[in-house]
């Protein structure tokens, strides 16, 4: 059911090394590594994401930051889905259902926000680009 999930992070580098550490000793550790936001796991697969904190008002900031979560989807037609019965209850579209190669070449998602202003995807890892 849950495919990955992240947290916003007031200060992003005392979260990675706190994450590096700790997430080390479990066995995981950093496999993706942007600008902005930092992926934790087994190798190949981010399960954990930590993120800076934005600025300014809205959904994302203060002290109820949003927090991310992405949805196994089986399919690119179920990703699809559910942004259209998302999108029919009103949700703020994030991202159209598209591919992300900057994730990896199958990777399909799509991201809406829910009613508290969490970043809510659904994802598949098996949709062939094109």
């Amino acid at each position: 059911m849950i495919d990955h999930f992240g947290i916003n992070c007031a200060d992003l580098p005392a979260s990675a090394a706190f994450y590096d550490k700790v997430l080390g000793v479990l066995g995981y550790g950093r496999v993706l590594d942007f600008e902005v936001a930092l992926g934790y796991g087994p190798p190949g697969k981010p399960d954990f994401w930590i993120g800076t904190q934005p600025e300014g008002e809205g959904p994302s900031s203060g002290p109820n930051r949003e927090v991310h979560i992405a949805f196994v989807a089986s399919s690119a037609d179920a990703v699809r889905a559910f942004h259209e019965a998302a999108v029919s209850l009103g949700a703020e579209v994030l991202h159209e259902p598209r591919h992300w190669p900057e994730y990896h070449d199958h990777y399909f998602g799509a991201f809406v926000r829910d009613p508290d202003g969490n970043n809510v995807e659904a994802v598949c890892h098996t949709v062939a680009p094109g």
